[in-house]
């Protein structure tokens, strides 16, 4: 049995900041017994919860050469684009300093000139981003007690999509709860036309929202689901069985 040792803990505005080590992984929790970011210490680019796997799925649909992370966390996703996407541009807004001081130090978090994080509401970042259009939205803005409003409203998907690209994705994750938010379904459809859903056994539900429709046959979808398994780590397919149109 391991022994988990408590490697820091601080507190903001928000709530507590704690990093935890297991032998194998860094976890990174804003209350007791919460995780909100896992690294394997021996290879940080894989990521480790579903959801996450699960978000890597809109790589089916695009080769995105410039993305955008709203809540960054302990930087999974990050570590993972950067790894194995060769030249992709990322910027990264987070609103709380100390976890991107903790993201960097603890996290493995990559220094490099591709990646840019800024510390900024991820809310007030959409109203002011001065920044060329990404090919991929990723939001997972969590605070300590679940997924933050502000990615469920209206205005807010409708500031991603204008961000976009024509033919760009946003990706977000949400909770069960949120499946039946006639709002937030109501929102996707006036601004996306191929939208696709993922339920994890985690009970989150991950939403990939496309401005044009991807005609590709799932006979394509799978072969280049299987091709990506082997390099992300983890097996894509698997994710990829699971998703399903909006409303289906």
């Amino acid at each position: 049995m391991s022994l988990i040792k408590t490697l820091y803990t601080a507190t903001d505005e928000l709530s507590d900041i704690i990093v935890t080590d297991d032998g194998e992984c860094r976890v990174l929790g804003f209350c007791p017994n919460d995780e909100q970011s896992r690294c394997l210490k021996a290879a940080p680019h894989v990521l480790q919860y579903e959801y996450t796997q699960a978000m890597l799925l809109v790589l089916l649909f695009c080769q995105p050469r410039r993305v955008l992370v709203l809540g960054m966390g302990g930087g999974s996703l990050v570590t993972a684009l950067h790894h194995h996407i060769p030249g992709i541009q990322i910027t990264a807004v987070e609103l709380r300093a100390q976890v991107i001081e903790v993201a960097y130090r603890f996290f493995q978090m990559p220094r490099s000139k591709r990646v840019q994080v800024i510390q900024q509401d991820a809310d007030q970042f959409l109203d002011s981003a001065d920044l060329r259009k990404p090919d991929v939205i990723f939001a997972d803005l969590y605070h300590g007690t679940g997924v933050d409003e502000v990615q469920l409203r209206d205005d807010f998907i409708a500031r991603c999509a204008a961000l976009l690209k024509d033919d760009g994705w946003l990706v977000l994750n949400c909770w069960n709860e949120h499946r039946e938010d006639i709002r937030l379904r109501d929102a996707l459809r006036a601004h996306f036309t191929d939208i696709r859903t993922v339920m994890t056994s985690s009970r989150n539900w991950v939403i990939l929202a496309g401005k044009a429709q991807d005609w590709q046959t799932n006979g394509a979808l799978k072969d280049t689901a299987f091709k990506l398994s082997a390099s992300l780590g983890f097996p894509l397919l698997r994710h990829l069985g699971r998703m399903r149109g909006l409303g289906e």
